[in-house]
């Protein structure tokens, strides 16, 4: 299959360093630099130093300047004792500017800032190359070390603005995990993770609405600072992960429960009873099980988030939803005879491929009421009581996940709502 030609977003690192890159050249164009006379030194410092985030970039800053201050202490001397040797040319020399990198090099082991030593042997060739079209070494010393610190310092500098931003913390977002991965057993991008912290830790309200069951969070988002309660189960329950509690749930109604799972056994068709019970799931299997279900069976069971049953200990009034699992031909049959008689019982029913398994589907059934959008709409009425002014925004990939730039212009989409541009400062 022919790949398609990707243009990704330009990111705000590669805006800042062409800006850094541009400063720094227009700084030595008013110091009257033209050409080949024009230094490169700062703008390769400040691609150098130009990091994702300001702490970074100062940490790369005083790196920098620590290499280049070794380096030029070494160049400066070579280039004072050197020249007392005018027989001392040609291999003999280079030996020499070799030796002096390697100084150079442990002098940075020495003092313990290893990370800075390429850094010093790089300076101390700049300074030294020139040798011996050299008149003044300390102002071949001195403009080596200002050149890093003019770069240094624009790098941090252009790193540091920031375009004056509003930030919507009266906005309640919701995002759909399906947006964010190909399915529960897929991995989330770590950038995501930490694109969605970040946001979190900034006041971000941020609703994560999910077609599973808790413990597909607490599994894949252990490193999330979740400040705001997650939908669960398609709509069936509210979870809070920081107390680890459901607010609520939407059951099914005993008689519809029981009615679904008569007509399931009348057609021999096994299922899974999701039940939630003292903030647990409890989930238990009737029928025999098939070999589609074995398969879902064994690498669920691992998961120490999920209580599985064997007995038929539980309590109608517990059921969040009933789960069939097998393959597609038969999930289809299945669905098909039973599909038109939920609405007129009190269910609704989703069929969904079935993550893990080879042309496997699952077929969910929930009380009618138990949707994304009425445990929206108790979301922000339990949130209003202390929030009043709160409002609700989804931010979704309108065709789900396809591939991780999916997921990258779904964060950038969501920042700039969080974020937009203003020029009114005192909403910052």
């Amino acid at each position: 299959m022919e790949k398609k030609l990707y243009f990704p977003y330009i990111g705000q690192r590669i805006l800042k360093t062409s800006a850094a890159v541009f400063l720094c050249l227009v700084f030595y164009y008013f110091r009257g630099y033209r050409g080949e006379t024009m230094s490169a030194e700062a703008a390769i410092t400040a691609i150098i130093c130009m990091q994702p985030y300001v702490h970074d970039t100062g940490e790369y800053a005083l790196t920098r300047i620590a290499g280049t201050l070794i380096g030029a202490a070494w160049g400066f001397l070579f280039l004072l004792i050197v020249p007392s040797f005018p027989s001392i040319t040609g291999i003999p020399l280079y030996a020499l500017m070799g030796l002096g990198t390697l100084i150079s090099l442990y002098s940075a082991v020495v003092i313990r800032k290893p990370d800075t030593s390429s850094l010093a042997a790089i300076v101390f060739i700049c300074v030294v190359i020139v040798y011996p079209d050299v008149e003044h070494p300390l102002d071949q010393a001195f403009h080596r070390v200002l050149d890093v610190l003019v770069g240094t310092g624009i790098a941090v500098a252009v790193n540091v603005f920031r375009l004056p931003r509003a930030k919507r913390r009266d906005q309640l977002f919701f995002v759909r995990t399906k947006d964010l991965a190909w399915d529960q057993l897929s991995q989330i991008p770590s950038a995501v993770l930490f694109r969605l912290n970040y946001l979190y830790n900034d006041g971000a309200k941020i609703c994560l609405i999910s077609e599973h069951a808790p413990a597909f969070f607490i599994s894949q988002m252990s490193s999330l600072h979740l400040s705001v309660p997650m939908i669960v189960m398609d709509g069936a329950g509210i979870y809070d992960a920081a107390e680890n509690t459901y607010l609520t749930t939407f059951p099914m109604a005993p008689e519809s429960a029981q009615w679904l799972m008569d007509q399931l056994r009348n057609m021999g068709i096994s299922y899974f009873i999701y039940t939630v019970k003292k903030n647990r799931n409890y989930i238990y299997h009737h029928g025999t099980m098939s070999q589609e279900e074995q398969i879902v069976y064994q690498r669920m069971k691992r998961s120490p988030y999920r209580e599985y049953l064997d007995e038929d200990t539980f309590d109608l009034r517990d059921i969040v939803y009933i789960k069939v699992i097998a393959t597609e031909d038969k999930s289809e049959r299945v669905w098909h005879r039973i599909k038109d008689s939920l609405p007129g019982n009190g269910l609704r029913g989703v069929l969904r491929p079935q993550a893990g398994l080879e042309r496997g589907s699952s077929i969910y059934f929930y009380a009618e009421q138990a949707t994304v959008q009425q445990a929206e709409t108790q979301l922000m009425s339990t949130l209003r009581e202390k929030e009043p002014r709160l409002k609700a925004t989804e931010v979704f990939n309108a065709k789900g996940y396809r591939s991780e730039r999916d997921v990258v212009r779904l964060m950038h989409r969501l920042g700039s709502q969080y974020e937009p541009l203003s020029l009114r400062f005192w909403e910052r």
